[in-house]
C-alpha cells in the first residue's frame, strides 16, 4: 500500500512506535466484542506490536484482515502469519491494499498519525469507507501537539465530533493518545455483546487491584510538595505531611477488579456503599414514565470508581447545578449532578453521580454514543458522594431494601421481569 505522509510513523522528532500497553488499547474495541466479527487492521508489518495484540483478541468466528505498512513487506507478512499456526492463518488473511478489503465492525490503523491536520482528515476520510454500519476506527496519535505537525488537534476534532471514547497512555515512548471513532450510529443492543474495556487510566498494583489515573496524579503532588517543602526547609519536618498523605490519598482512587454477574436479568450496582432508599418516582427530563430508583451513598472509604449497572448506548449526557450537602441527607437531592442516560434492551436507564459535602469533582468518561458492557468503568466522584441508579419500574424488581451494602459492578441490585 502507498503511504500517505500522515500515516508514516516518522514524525518531526523521529519515529513514534506503539508498545504492548497502546497496542492492547488500540485493539481494545476489537477483543471485548463478544460473537462472530469482522476487523481490518492497516498500516501493519509482521514485528508490529498491534497484529500481536489483534491476533490474540481473536476469537472462534473472527475475521482479520491485515493490510501491509507498503506492498514490500506483504510476502513477509504472510509468511509470518503461516507460522502461527492454522488457528491463525485461517482467520487473518493478508492483502497487498485497502482497497481489497471488506467493510469491517472495527478498523484499527496500526501506526500513529503524526502528519498535518489535513493529511490526518484525508486519511480518517479514506478509512470511514471502509466501517460497516456503526463501525469503530482506533487511531492512535502523538500526545504532545508539537510532535506533530496538525494531526493530534485533527484527532481531537474528530473526537469532538464522533468519539466514542478516548484512552492517554502514558507508558508508552513517546505518550500517545487512542481515539474511538464511531460515524454511523450503532445498534444499542451490541451493548449486550461486550466486555468491559481496558483502560489504560487503571494502573496496575497488584494482580486485582489497581489504581485510578486520577489518584497517581494525586499522589504524585503530594510528593512534589513534600520535595519542594523539604528544599526549601530543610531543618522542618513539615515535609512529613504532604509524604504521608500520599498512599491514602493514593488508595481512594484504588479500583479493583469486579466478577461481574453474566446473567441477562441482573442489574448490578454503579457503585460501592450502603443504599440510602429504593422507591418509585416520575422524572420529567427522562420522560412520563415510572422509574425504581435505587440510592446508594459513598463513603471516603468506599471505592470511588463508578460502574454502568447494564448494558447499553450513552443516549444523553448532562450536569444539573446545585449545592454540597452531606451525600446522606435529604437535602443532597438538589446537590450538583451528573446524569447519564443509557438506552438499554429494557428501556432507558439512567445513573445519577451525586456530589457532597466533601466531594465537589465528577468524573465521567464516556461520551454520547458510546456502548458500555455491564459493570464497565465509565466514571468517579472524588471523596464522599451518592450514585442513583433508574430503572423502568414495571420492568424491574429491587432486590436491596436500605441499610443493605453493596460492591460496584458485582451486587445484583435488580432484576429485569
Amino acid at each position: 500500500m502507498t503511504q500517505s505522509p500522515a500515516v508514516r510513523t516518522a514524525g518531526p522528532r523521529g519515529p513514534v512506535r506503539l508498545g504492548d500497553r497502546a497496542a492492547r488499547t488500540l485493539t481494545t474495541e476489537l477483543a471485548r466484542r463478544h460473537g462472530a466479527k469482522t476487523a481490518l487492521l492497516v498500516g501493519v508489518d509482521a514485528e508490529s506490536t498491534v497484529l500481536a495484540a489483534a491476533i490474540e483478541a481473536l476469537l472462534p468466528g473472527d475475521a482479520l484482515t491485515a493490510v501491509p505498512a507498503d506492498t514490500t513487506t506483504a510476502g513477509a507478512l504472510r509468511d509470518h502469519i503461516t507460522a502461527q499456526g492454522s488457528w491463525v492463518a485461517d482467520r487473518v488473511r493478508v492483502v497487498d491494499s485497502v482497497a481489497e478489503a471488506d467493510p469491517a465492525d472495527v478498523l484499527m490503523l496500526a501506526e500513529p498519525l503524526t502528519g498535518t491536520g489535513e493529511e490526518a482528515r484525508a486519511v480518517i476520510d479514506g478509512l470511514t469507507k471502509y466501517l460497516a454500519d456503526g463501525g469503530v476506527l482506533a487511531v492512535a496519535v502523538p500526545a504532545l501537539p508539537a510532535m506533530t505537525q496538525g494531526a493530534t488537534s485533527e484527532l481531537e476534532r474528530q473526537g469532538a465530533l464522533f468519539g466514542v471514547g478516548a484512552d492517554l497512555v502514558l507508558r508508552n515512548t513517546p505518550p500517545v493518545r487512542i481515539h474511538r471513532l464511531r460515524f454511523t450510529p450503532a445498534d444499542a443492543a451490541v451493548a449486550d455483546r461486550l466486555g468491559p474495556a481496558y483502560r489504560p487510566s487503571s494502573v496496575p498494583v497488584t494482580r486485582t487491584m489497581h489504581i485510578d489515573s486520577n489518584g497517581v496524579a494525586a499522589a504524585g503532588i503530594a510528593l512534589g510538595l513534600a520535595a519542594m517543602t523539604r528544599a526549601a526547609r530543610p531543618k522542618s519536618k513539615l515535609w512529613l505531611l504532604p509524604a504521608l498523605a500520599a498512599a491514602p490519598v493514593a488508595a481512594f482512587f484504588r479500583d479493583p477488579e469486579r466478577d461481574v454477574p453474566h446473567e441477562d436479568e441482573a442489574v448490578v450496582a454503579a457503585s460501592d456503599g450502603r443504599v440510602l432508599s429504593v422507591e418509585r418516582l416520575r422524572d420529567e427530563r427522562f420522560g412520563e414514565q415510572e422509574f425504581l430508583r435505587i440510592a446508594v451513598f459513598l463513603s471516603v472509604l468506599d471505592v470511588h470508581v463508578n460502574r454502568t449497572p447494564v448494558a447499553g448506548k450513552v443516549v444523553d449526557y448532562f450536569v444539573v447545578d446545585g449545592g454540597f450537602a452531606a451525600a446522606m441527607k435529604p437535602d443532597a437531592e438538589h446537590n450538583v449532578a451528573a446524569y447519564t442516560v443509557l438506552d438499554t434492551a429494557h428501556g432507558t436507564v439512567v445513573v445519577a453521580q451525586r456530589t457532597g459535602l466533601i466531594a465537589r469533582r465528577i468524573v465521567q468518561r464516556a461520551p454520547v454514543g458510546a456502548l458500555l458492557a455491564k459493570g464497565e468503568r465509565f466514571g468517579l466522584i472524588r471523596f464522599g458522594s451518592r450514585t442513583d441508579v433508574y430503572l423502568p419500574a414495571d420492568a424491574a424488581e429491587p432486590l436491596v431494601a436500605p441499610g443493605d451494602r453493596v460492591v460496584g459492578g458485582a451486587t445484583v441490585i435488580a432484576r429485569w421481569l
